[in-house]
């Protein structure tokens, strides 16, 4: 997304129907998807931001760990851009911030949001809520629905599996469950790793309890940015890891269900 004179921005983002910012606020933009359908409902219009504090095992976009792998972009011209989407995507979807992990981010996702809940647009952050106490008021009020990663159940796993700990995940989905925002779980299972069933079963428990899960996605393991690791020379330790079969894939579903959650 090339960058432009801060007047040009302004403009455009006003004709988007976005009001004029008076200061450059500038923020890491890996990349963007403009026909989204698996990060919210409907037509999503996906901004992937760059940095993450977490060294998932089978991450596949390890090319959005360093804010630097992004291109530094004025939120007018962020704006500008979903704008002229806006029409195409307001009366069925809206946008996502992902990453990476937006909230490394936090004052540029909080400029975001504002700006598109101006344009009338459906908000969603995704987020393994790792820094979720970045995620303040003003923040969470321009947001829709959370998209909440919990890696894994056991804080064991989710340290092995992520290098960090679990303990800031689960008192974001506390501090989510208290204000009542929507949540649409994601759980990625990775045979080996995160098919504990005793340990899902856990973690079903927990999410029903808060009371603001409207959704569970189990989202098998795929290896499609394996390439990736390469290309990084980085170590992928999950070289010989197959994907979930159909009936795992199902019980754990199944898991969740029983549970008293709705889970694809």
């Amino acid at each position: 997304m090339p960058a432009t004179n801060f007047a040009s921005a302004c403009s455009a983002a006003t004709s988007s129907g976005v009001s004029a910012r008076p200061a450059l606020l500038e923020g890491w933009v890996h990349s963007t998807e403009t026909f989204g359908t698996a990060d919210g409902p409907g037509i999503r219009y996906v901004l992937f931001l760059s940095g993450c504090p977490l060294r998932c095992q089978y991450c596949h976009n390890p090319d959005t760990w360093h804010r630097q792998d992004g291109t530094l972009t004025p939120v007018e011209d962020v704006l500008a851009d979903i704008g002229s989407y806006r029409g195409f995507i307001r009366a069925n979807g809206g946008v996502t911030l992902s990453g990476g992990e937006p909230l490394v981010q936090a004052r540029f996702c909080k400029a975001v949001l504002q700006g598109c809940k101006a344009m009338g647009l459906h908000t969603a952050l995704d987020t393994s809520g790792y820094l979720g106490n970045l995620a303040d008021d003003e923040l969470l009020a321009n947001v829709d629905l959370v998209l909440l990663d919990i890696k894994a159940a056991s804080g064991r796993r989710y340290h092995q599996l992520t290098g960090v700990e679990l303990k800031p995940t689960i008192k974001f989905a506390e501090d989510l469950a208290a204000i009542n925002k929507a949540v649409w779980l994601r759980y990625v299972l990775v045979p080996g790793l995160t098919d504990n069933l005793d340990e899902i079963e856990s973690l079903a428990t927990f999410a029903a309890g808060l009371g603001n899960v409207e959704r569970v996605d189990v989202l098998p393991f795929h290896k499609l940015g394996e390439h990736k690791w390469r290309d990084r020379g980085l170590d992928y330790r999950l070289e010989r890891v197959e994907p979930p079969s159909q009936e795992l894939l199902e019980t754990v579903r199944q898991t969740f269900r029983a549970a008293g959650l709705l889970a694809h």
